[in-house]
């Protein structure tokens, strides 16, 4: 589908809130001036990006949603650390945890990069069906950790293999 129609639609839903998400918004052709055709219209708009494309593009006016991809999602070589350095307060970083080692990283990585102090808005969530929710929030507690734990609410609502929602 083409940028316009992508624009048109989005408007067309009289909505106030639109959000960029699904593999990688920004490796998609035109996502960049779409997110600013969205503000320019009165929209707030939010990206979720893997953290693998450059963000310094990304209109001021989106609101930032930024994983930092753990040690077993395989993904950890793609990550641009340097994304860190456009992220706001109003923007969140997410992490998704699979185990013990994942929550150990993500908390040295908090640590260690003071992420609190560039957004308050610091997410942990699980992977699904991989680790207790109980788990986790008994290793933030006793960690004292800036996060908030929260649950991919999709995976709940919908059955867990269902793409597209």
């Amino acid at each position: 589908m083409a940028r316009a129609e992508v624009l048109a639609r989005a408007l067309a839903m009289g909505l106030e809130l639109v959000e960029l998400t699904g593999g990688e918004p920004l490796l998609q052709p035109g996502a960049f001036v779409l997110m600013t055709e969205l503000c320019d219209a009165g929209r707030t708009v939010l990206v979720e990006t893997n953290g693998e494309v450059d963000v310094s593009r990304v209109d001021r006016r989106v609101h930032k949603i930024m994983d930092l991809k753990t040690p077993s999602s395989g993904e950890m070589h793609r990550m641009r650390w340097s994304n860190l350095g456009y992220i706001t307060p109003r923007d969140e970083i997410k992490f998704v945890i699979e185990n013990r080692a994942d929550y150990l990283w993500m908390r040295d990585i908090l640590r260690g990069r003071s992420l609190s102090m560039l957004t308050p808005n610091l997410l942990v969530s699980t992977v699904f069906g991989k680790l207790a929710m109980r788990d986790v929030v008994r290793w933030v507690l006793e960690d004292a950790l800036p996060v908030r734990v929260q649950m991919q609410m999709h995976k709940y609502i919908w059955p867990p293999n269902t793409q597209g929602v």
